[in-house]
């Protein structure tokens, strides 16, 4: 791979979320981090210990301290530090989370002042404090900070109803006011976003979107076989949601529209992912006796590409109170795997425009639970297959990784955009044909 950067320059990434997460930030962050190691960077990072999204350290890292890990190669070094993980992770639970690893990453970053220096330290938020602690390392070192933003933590944490303080929201708008002033970069990853975040400072803010591997995430022309091996009749209807389960999700409502679902046999639901929710869900589902709505864990990566394919109907909810203040990353997986994507998004909203301006998915009001029934019934009927073509192509146009990665650190090393084109993507040519079983 040709390597974008003349001499070999250093990256220290800061961010709570980091590999081996599947999912959410974590995937994102890791995967940028492999890119950057391919193309000649040496690299650093400072994480905590995988928990998301079950929200429960992993196995081997429950009950380490802080651990140190290097690649073979030695240009990967990888710190992790303590953190408190909460079962079950209640506004202040998520506060005293966040708190616990600014404090334990604090001394790293202390730790880190005696090593050589980093060219750029790379700022995941949220939590969008720990802002402060890569600050401080720019102003000790020089190096040139970029803060990347996924989620508006602070509004969402207010229309969540997570911070009920006026005072106290506004306290954290101007301590997030100072650490935008003092990096040299703001990224963040959608339109909508962009356009939010522009309004909180008067440096340029570049967009850097969620990514897909369009070769690991292709379209399958074998949906009845798939079906088959996840014990479903090649004629059933797979209505799919696969992520994380938490509150901003309402996926209450799935629960009801499976219940009411009932005379429709051949519409099966499958909630797929980990979360805090996951048993109060599931226990309701058992409480009605609903043997159209099925259970499972987040699936290997490995055949993560067949799973999508499975399926008819992909789910990507929202509460109104959330939208568009996240981007939800399970839409670029569902894209490029060409599914027919049934997101929740209100009229202006990035998601709502992208989503009708390229005829890629469906597209309808959040929190509407009539409406999302209806709509799923439609879209276990008709032919959708220029929905799902428009969605492959847009995330082999838009969303693809290596032309993504490449464009944001050409214009962060030289101040201008990159001209990058679309590498060409062998496809294979049966993988392509959709059939009406699509």
């Amino acid at each position: 791979m040709e390597q974008i950067n003349i001499a070999k320059k250093r990256i220290l990434l800061l961010g709570i979320n980091f590999s081996p997460e599947l999912t959410g930030i974590g995937k994102y962050s890791g995967e940028m981090i492999d890119w950057l190691v391919k193309n000649g960077y040496d690299c650093t990072v400072v994480t905590s210990f995988p928990y998301y999204p079950n929200w429960s350290v992993q196995q081997p890292y429950r009950g380490l301290f802080y651990k140190k890990e290097v690649n073979e190669t030695g240009d990967l070094k990888i710190y992790r530090c303590p953190l408190y993980v909460p079962s079950t992770p209640t506004g202040k639970k998520r506060i005293l989370h966040d708190i616990s690893f600014f404090l334990t990453s604090l001394l790293m970053m202390i730790y880190l002042l005696f090593k050589p220096k980093s060219d750029y330290v790379f700022c995941v938020a949220p939590p969008f404090h720990l802002g402060f602690l890569s600050s401080f390392y720019c102003f000790i070192k020089g190096s040139k900070m970029v803060y990347h933003i996924q989620d508006l933590q602070i509004e969402a944490a207010r229309d969540l109803g997570v911070i009920k303080n006026q005072s106290l929201f506004g306290l954290m708008l101007k301590m997030e006011k100072f650490i935008l002033k003092r990096t040299t970069y703001v990224s963040t990853i959608s339109e909508g976003m962009l356009e939010k975040v522009a309004l909180k400072t008067d440096k340029k803010v570049l967009m850097f979107p969620n990514w897909v591997d369009v070769e690991e995430f292709h379209p399958i022309n074998k949906r009845d076989e798939l079906k088959k091996q996840w014990g479903f009749t090649p004629d059933a209807k797979i209505v799919l949601y696969s992520g994380s389960i938490g509150e901003k999700q309402g996926l209450e409502s799935l629960i009801s529209i499976a219940d009411n679902f009932q005379q429709y046999p051949l519409i099966q639901f499958i909630i797929c992912g980990n979360g805090p929710y996951r048993n109060k869900l599931q226990q309701i589902a058992s409480d009605k006796k609903l043997m159209n709505i099925s259970f499972l864990p987040l699936q290997p990566l490995h055949i993560f590409n067949e799973f999508l394919n499975m399926s008819d109907v992909h789910l990507v909810l929202q509460k109104k109170n959330a939208c568009d203040l996240m981007m939800p990353s399970k839409l670029a997986g569902i894209l490029s795997s060409g599914g027919l994507a049934l997101v929740t998004a209100e009229q202006g909203s990035t998601l709502h425009k992208i989503i009708k301006e390229h005829n890629m998915g469906v597209v309808i009001n959040c929190e509407d639970e009539n409406l999302l029934a209806s709509t799923i019934l439609a879209c276990c009927s008709g032919d959708h297959q220029a929905r799902t073509h428009n969605a492959r192509a847009y995330a082999m146009r838009e969303l693809n990784r290596e032309v993504i990665l490449k464009r944001l650190f050409t214009e962060i090393e030289t101040g201008k955009e990159s001209k990058a084109i679309v590498p060409k993507i062998k496809e294979i040519k049966t993988e392509l044909v959709f059939s009406n079983n699509n």
